[in-house]
């Protein structure tokens, strides 16, 4: 380091050192006898004008002159004084300087008052930092320790004793060992070294903590590490942070059982299988050991009597304990649950119950005295007993304890084994009702197939819904009316190949995926490739969990979408009859879309077609029972279609009338073989003066631009009251696309019974909403915007992506 004094000067941390502060000597009579360079430079007065010269009349503003008055005495009265005063610049400006006054005594009984002075601002921020550096160690509630260059503590603050036990002047000298466990205290020691011999801070490095004084407590801290240097670049040490996150890391393991619950109970509709999961989801991540019961009547299949004195029959156990059978009844063993025993009362009140005291947890083993010793003996310290309750039937319960966890359960524990009943209880009373599988298979085609559809400023539309026989079983056929952002509606079609309960299932579970994925708007191609991926999925659990079923063999589908803004319509089939398309002159034509393969065949792609529509076209989707009869084929079906779709007709409820009437007359439901779905839309255009599009620079002017379009185009469609808040969310939007995308921006605004604003840039990068924190820099503006707006969302296209909001509209605009 060429010059460390100039270095050593400059730090804003020391504003009094010797070689950054201004320094004033005054006499008895507050005569100016010492003059520093620094105080030129701070104050304009050279030492040759100031020397000898009082320095009230020279340094002092007349309107301060009562505030001086008190320093002086102050400083008579203390023998020194600190703090801000107002000084006269040789300018005649007034700065507020920050003071240190020492007296220094001279031989022949006169003072002199020696003054260091600097900015008031360096000051302030020095004392702010020195109370900040106060607070942390004694006030902060996170743990704070600074540890030497061979890694003994020097410092601690008062959090830090809370894990150690040991007063924080005691700590000097120790080492992270002598709290903690080896492997602990060594994943500490090296996480420190490495931050010593790298520079490189560690950030929320999160480890178990097993303390020496408490090795039963559960306890888990997320650590943060910095190297400490002096002004010179020389190592002090490092400096670690503590954070007790034990709360935090438990609720991470509970989401991660309830996301283990979801996948792994209730695969098969199987009551042993189901009962079995329950306990393995349970063991370890929950208890030590359980138990599930359920009352005798379930396991065959009947509904169970709520008697006063319940006999249950064992359905699974699951221990850590190798010996699992010594200790709990096994499978398959009928037990009498005691009157005023733990899971009596849990079964009779229907509710979860808490039990510590290991007397009453024992009760219903009185019978057998080996079996209870064995389970003390083990340390059964806690137990938690849940009722398996689907549909208001109890249907039998799980018994969960602890031994080898010292904390004992607790509210959050028994939410989780609530969730883990509810799940196993609803799985268990599914396999009981299998037997009603046609009717249950009739309620869920006709729950997952749409109601009425609802307007759309896109598109007039109307449907048919014609099921096969009976005899048959129900069948796969769909339609679906997506609303999507920007006014935007998808027109979806579909068939699953088979019929029965599979079949109906895999539509549900397919017209499911559908509406997820049409929100998150990827092209028509893009649906189909992951619904070809969710097919062979499907195809795949269902021969590897039940190979008596009928198999699934695959699905066909056609999905659209019309943008009413500029009328262009994209539309892909996997293996569908293609659509029909009416111009407003009565012309009709099936769309040339490129023939996809059916869904589930994997690895083949589908391609993506886009038309332009006129406004008042009409689209026509079907499935291929529409088409498909005994009596002629299929191109005279065609011809046909189109016949009736031209027909004069005053609504589209009367086109759809005149396609049944004409392609299915005469077809009675005894000998109908496949189901029928028809959907027609009649297609919108917004007006121009309904849309305002603006390309906008990426550059740090474009957020005012926005806002400044936005305010005049509002003005125009009499929307001033919205102004404000659509502003707001136009620059936070305009903003992150400059920030972030580094190309060309689009703004674009539609005005319906919505206010639809979007913003289209080059990046394809995902944003997400997030609360931040007080110390964060930025992470509030998406936030914002969803507050302010009662949709959003974005939208990805193969230039880049749009995010969009909706705001309501009050009023008849």
């Amino acid at each position: 380091m060429d010059n460390p004094a100039k270095t050593f000067s400059e730090s804003p941390e020391d504003p009094f050192s010797v070689h950054g502060a201004a320094s004033v000597v005054l006499d008895d009579d507050a005569s100016v006898v010492g003059w520093s360079a620094r105080a030129e430079t701070l104050l304009g007065h050279r030492a040759g004008d100031v020397l000898g010269r009082p320095a009230p009349e020279l340094l002092v503003h007349p309107a301060d002159l009562e505030l001086v008055l008190g320093v002086s005495a102050a400083c008579l009265r203390e023998g020194g004084w600190f703090g801000v005063v107002p000084v006269l610049h040789r300018d005649g400006r007034r700065v507020e300087v920050g003071c240190r006054v020492r007296a220094v005594a001279r031989e022949d009984d006169r003072r002199e008052w020696y003054v260091v002075a600097a900015p008031a601002s360096e000051v302030v921020q020095w004392e702010t930092d020195r109370w900040v550096l106060d607070g942390l160690f004694r006030r902060s509630p996170i743990g704070l320790a600074v540890f030497a260059p061979d890694l003994t503590f020097l410092r601690v603050n008062r959090a830090i004793t809370k894990f150690s036990g040991v007063p924080a002047e005691k700590h000097q000298g120790l080492r992270t060992a002598d709290f903690l466990f080896g492997p602990d205290a060594e994943a500490v020691d090296d996480q420190l070294r490495r931050v010593l011999e790298t520079g490189r801070s560690s950030i929320f490095s999160e480890q178990p903590c097993r303390l020496r004084r408490d090795p039963q407590r559960e306890l888990y801290v997320a650590v943060s590490a910095f190297r400490m240097e002096d002004t010179y670049g020389h190592v002090l040490g490092v400096t670690q942070t503590v954070e007790d996150v034990t709360e935090r890391f438990r609720a991470r393991r509970r989401l991660a059982l309830l996301s283990e619950a979801g996948a792994r109970i209730g695969t098969t509709l199987d009551v042993g299988r189901t009962a079995r999961e329950l306990a393995e989801v349970a063991v370890p991540g929950l208890a030590d050991s359980a138990s599930v019961d359920l009352l005798e009547a379930v396991p065959q299949g009947e509904e169970p009597a709520q008697d006063a004195f319940p006999v249950v029959c064992r359905a699974a156990v699951q221990s850590v304990f190798p010996d699992t059978e010594q200790i709990m009844y096994p499978v398959g063993r009928t037990i009498g649950i005691p009157p005023g025993s733990t899971q009596a009362r849990s079964l009779a009140e229907g509710r979860p119950v808490f039990e510590s005291d290991m007397d009453r947890a024992m009760a219903w083993l009185d019978d057998d005295r080996a079996r209870a010793r064995a389970a003390r003996e083990v340390g059964a310290h806690s137990l938690m007993v849940v009722p398996l309750v689907a549909r208001g039937l109890v249907l039998g319960l799980i018994s969960l304890w602890r031994t080898r966890r010292r904390e004992p359960f607790e509210a959050d524990d028994l939410t989780l084994a609530e969730e883990f009943a509810a799940r196993a209880a609803l799985s268990i009373d599914n396999a009981r009702r299998y037997t009603q599988q046609h009717q249950a298979a009739l309620t869920l085609q006709h729950s997952l197939l749409p109601g009425n559809v609802p307007w759309h400023p896109a598109a007039e539309v109307a449907h048919r819904y014609l099921p096969a026989n009976t005899a048959t079983g129900v069948g796969g056929d769909w339609f679906d009316v997506i609303p999507l952002s920007g006014l935007r509606i998808a027109l979806v079609v579909g068939d699953v190949v088979g019929r029965g309960l599979h079949a109906a299932a895999t539509m549900g579970r397919l017209r499911t995926a559908v509406h997820t994925l049409a929100h998150l708007d990827p092209t028509p191609d893009e649906v189909l490739s992951h619904l070809d991926d969710l097919v062979d999925r499907l195809a795949s659990e269902q021969r590897e969990t039940d190979e008596n079923a009928p198999p699934v063999v695959g699905a066909t589908c056609l999905y659209a979408v019309y943008d009413p803004v500029s009328r262009r319509c994209s539309l892909a089939r996997a293996g569908h009859p293609p659509p029909v398309v009416v111009t407003p002159e009565g012309r009709a034509s099936l769309v040339n879309i490129p023939p996809g393969p059916p869904l589930g065949l994997g690895g083949l792609p589908f391609e993506t077609a886009e038309i332009e529509l006129a406004e008042g076209s009409t689209l026509a989707l079907y499935t291929d029972g529409l088409l498909c009869t005994r009596c002629r084929d299929v191109d005279d079906s065609i011809a046909m279609l189109c016949g009736a779709l031209t027909a004069p007709s005053g609504s589209l409820e009367e086109t759809c009338g005149a396609v049944e009437d004409t392609l299915l007359k005469g077809r009675r439901a005894t000998e109908a073989a496949d189901d029928v779905a028809l959907l027609v839309a009649r297609t919108r255009v917004l007006a121009p003066e309904q849309v305002a599009t603006w390309d906008l620079a990426p550059d740090a002017t474009a957020a005012g631009q926005a806002r400044s379009l936005v305010e005049s185009r509002l003005a125009e469609w009499g929307l001033e009251e919205a102004a404000f808040v659509t502003e707001l969310i136009v620059s936070e939007l305009v903003t992150n696309a400059y920030r972030y995308a580094g190309g060309p921006i689009t703004l674009r605004l539609i005005r319906d019974s919505h206010l639809i604003c979007e913003v289209s840039d080059t990046s394809s990068t995902s944003p997400h909403l997030r609360r931040a924190r007080t110390t964060d820099e930025g992470g509030r503006g998406l936030f914002l915007v969803a507050q302010l707006s009662e949709r959003w969302g974005t939208r990805y296209t193969r230039e880049g992506k749009t995010i969009w909001t909706e705001q309501p509209l009050q009023g008849d605009f």
